[in-house]
């Protein structure tokens, strides 16, 4: 982070443009980039953003997005602001609509999982994932339709968002256990010519590896019979790679 330049450091922190690295979104002055963002949202708001300048990122995401919502701040405005943290915080606040149905969320954060930056499809999933987890079932019949969208950035959440360890988050339990359960959105992306999403699945099947190892072989096994393609192959061999 000492390396970052003042001067692109400013930028970032004013929201004018977009994170390079993660370093650079790191970096970031949350309570400097809200005041940008919304220069009414209020000196307590900003205290309550300053107080928590420790915390992990995820955290702090979640904070911006509830003081956001607080300020009555336009979704739609987050959503196209020229800051990837700023998309982030729209993610954030998105899983926080507790009226909202889960496909009326899936429905919103569709755009942000197809974001043009890395960053922002992060986000998506990592703050929309507890509630994924949560109605698990629903989640991945909902889900299933992404698998044959268009976007390899969609089709890639469909699987990133319920992988049963993950990154950044909490395990989901009942994955880790019926990892069979999620085959409806496993089964359609085992030929997916993007490598982006067949590394996804590929660390899906790994995270279940680890706790159903002779599941995940069988399941390649059979995969490999079915579809003996490149993509296929080279989902296996990733998903096998911490098994002996």
């Amino acid at each position: 982070m000492a390396d970052i330049v003042p001067a692109r450091l400013a930028l970032l922190n004013a929201g004018s443009v977009a994170s390079a690295t993660l370093t650079e979104g790191l970096a970031i002055d949350f309570t400097q980039l809200l005041a940008a963002t919304v220069p009414d949202i209020g000196a307590a708001r900003l205290e309550q953003m300053r107080a928590q300048a420790a915390a992990g990122i995820t955290k702090r995401m979640a904070l911006a997005a509830q003081l956001l919502l607080e300020a009555n701040a336009d979704l739609a405005v987050l959503q196209a602001h020229p800051s990837d943290t700023v998309r982030g915080w729209a993610c954030f606040a998105i899983a926080a609509q507790a009226g909202w149905s889960l496909p009326q969320q899936l429905a919103a954060m569709r755009p942000l999982a197809d974001d043009g930056h890395f960053g922002v499809r992060e986000w998506a999933w990592l703050a929309l994932r507890p509630r994924l987890a949560a109605h698990l079932l629903d989640a991945i019949a909902l889900l299933a339709s992404w698998t044959a969208d268009p976007s390899e950035r969609v089709r890639r959440f469909a699987c990133e968002a319920l992988r049963p360890r993950g990154v950044w988050c909490a395990h989901i339990a009942q994955l880790k256990e019926e990892p069979q359960l999620a085959l409806p959105l496993l089964q359609p992306l085992r030929v997916d010519p993007a490598v982006y999403v067949q590394d996804s699945v590929a660390n899906w099947l790994n995270d279940a590896a680890k706790s159903q190892p002779d599941w995940v072989r069988s399941l390649c096994m059979q995969w490999l019979q079915e579809s003996p393609n490149a993509a296929t192959a080279r989902i296996c061999k990733r998903a096998q790679r911490s098994l002996a």
